[in-house]
């Protein structure tokens, strides 16, 4: 597929062309103009997705999938579109025939772009259905359990790790956050023919399992070569929960990397231990959580707000105007969906009464890298009341989300709805920014840059150290801005203390996604 899984193709973004799902808009194919001459395509004239529903170029056996051709598959997907996209007025009508269903979905948005000049739609993308579910229901996926962040200037490209996860080939090589990659398969990170990157992408974001090396330099400036098993790996969602003493007032931080369903269980044990030692500041580190299941950042919001949040609305769905007051997907009339005071049975037992801290503020850490679902979190809470403070650089801006639609073996992701919170905010696709005062999407905080020289969680790491500092100085004083935001753009600097960068991680780990 054109747009298959948006982690395979950052090297390549970065050295070529536009990527899918978390960043740019996605290659699109050559298209033929609309006639009349071919059997069931009209211009302008759409039969239901149903219609084509599971009619495959290559049924699969066990499935409902049913014999068709390349054609019905995209037919499908222009009617699905017709009736879901948020934005389906704007999609050009154009005809499938001769045309890669994988190119023409690419081509199945609008062109138009916002007032900044950016796509309207950056958030377009397919995965392979089988690797989907594994990825969404369980955490799983092939890697090293490594997350990199990948930098670059006008003159060079650098990949740092961000994280590693336990019990992973990153982590029995001994690799942590801060260690540089300078080869990957005898290719130099700042290569940028096409087969270089081709290898890079390979290497950094495998597909199958695999052996590949790397060679790497750590923090003290050794420079080592390691060869890595990339395998299934199960991510961590909850990567470091710990309370850390500020002056004698307990200080919960917790680092959450993703909104996936594991994550329902590890939330649920980390807030109780904060409630258990008496927590009353709560700094939350979201810079690297792209998003996931919109129903878990509800979970997260009420466990933090507590009374503030019971009862109220976390989040509006605005669909197409197609469908002003029923739920499209799910039938059902259009209601607010609420802070979950329950669980919702992702990890932990359905309706399980989750622990909630009852706090009326909150710190949040973020990047560019903070999205979708958890951008949800700052807005919803917001719009209950809760003095949110942000620490970091600007969010993405994904104030949209999707339905996961399967058909054929590939899910597909178009954006179906916006979310606005219980105040009516939503359309923050330029991001949340800290500064000065609150307001629309600037949030009171502090411009902070990353820091890859101390551990997530060490007191001493850049955007923790500024958090604690805000929150124990009774004028919630910054450090000198060193955040990356539209306003201001930092990317000159190169040391590891000053870097920013980008983090790719799977369509399943950066969006606002929502389950029947």
């Amino acid at each position: 597929m054109g747009c298959r899984i948006q982690r395979a193709l950052p090297l390549l973004v970065l050295g070529l062309l536009s990527g899918c799902g978390g960043g740019g808009g996605g290659g699109s194919g050559p298209i033929a103009p609309p006639s009349n001459n071919n059997g069931n395509y009209q211009p302008g004239v759409f039969q239901p997705s149903s219609s084509f529903a599971n009619q495959c170029a290559s049924p699969r056996s066990g499935t409902s999938d049913r014999s068709g051709s390349a054609f019905t598959e995209s037919m499908f997907l222009r009617s699905w579109t017709n009736e879901l996209y948020l934005w389906y007025s704007e999609v050009p009508d154009r005809n499938p025939t001769g045309v890669s269903t994988a190119n023409y979905f690419d081509a199945l948005k609008t062109p138009a772009t916002t007032a900044s000049g950016r796509p309207k739609d950056q958030f377009h993308f397919t995965y392979p259905t089988a690797q989907w579910d594994q990825l969404s229901q369980a955490g799983v996926e092939i890697g090293y359990g490594a997350e990199w962040v990948i930098t670059t200037s006008t003159s060079s490209r650098r990949a740092v790790i961000a994280y590693v996860e336990p019990g992973t080939p990153a982590a029995n090589a001994g690799l942590g956050r801060g260690v540089e990659v300078l080869f990957a398969d005898n290719v130099d990170v700042n290569a940028n023919t096409n087969s270089a990157l081709a290898t890079l992408n390979a290497a950094f974001y495998p597909t199958v399992a695999g052996s590949h090396t790397f060679q790497v330099r750590d923090l003290t400036g050794t420079v080592r070569n390691i060869t890595m098993n990339a395998v299934q790996v199960t991510h961590q969602p909850v990567l470091v929960s710990r309370t850390i003493d500020a002056s004698g007032v307990p200080v919960g931080y917790l680092l959450f990397n993703d909104h996936i369903a594991p994550a329902e269980a590890q939330l649920v044990t980390a807030i109780r231990s904060f409630s258990t030692a008496g927590v009353r500041e709560l700094i939350l580190d979201l810079r690297y959580n792209g998003g996931g299941y919109l129903d878990i950042a509800s979970e997260l919001a009420y466990m933090i707000a507590g009374n503030m949040a019971r009862g109220q609305t976390f989040e509006r769905l605005v669909f197409n105007d197609k469908n002003p007051n029923t739920n499209p997907i799910t039938g059902q009339a259009l209601t607010p969906t609420p802070f979950h005071t329950t669980a919702r049975g992702f990890s932990v037992t359905a309706g399980t009464q989750l622990p909630t801290l009852n706090l009326d503020h909150v710190y949040v850490i973020t990047s560019s890298s903070t999205c979708s679902a958890s951008e949800s979190i700052i807005n919803s809470l917001r719009g209950v009341g809760v003095q949110v403070y942000q620490i970091g650089s600007t969010t993405c801006g994904k104030p949209y989300g999707f339905y996961p639609q399967g058909n054929c073996g590939t899910t597909y992701f178009s954006i179906q709805f916006e979310g606005r919170n219980a105040a009516g905010f939503g359309g923050y696709a330029d991001g949340f920014s800290p500064g000065a005062v609150d307001s629309g999407t600037v949030v009171r905080g502090c411009s902070v840059a990353d820091d890859f020289t101390r551990a997530l969680g060490d007191p001493l790491e850049r955007r923790l150290s500024a958090a604690l500092g805000y929150l124990g100085s009774n004028n919630q004083v910054c450090p000198a801005p060193s955040g990356f935001s539209p306003e201001g753009d930092f990317s000159a600097k190169t040391t590891l203390g000053e870097t920013e960068g980008e983090m790719f991680k799977s369509p399943a780990r950066t969006n606002r996604i929502l389950s029947e």
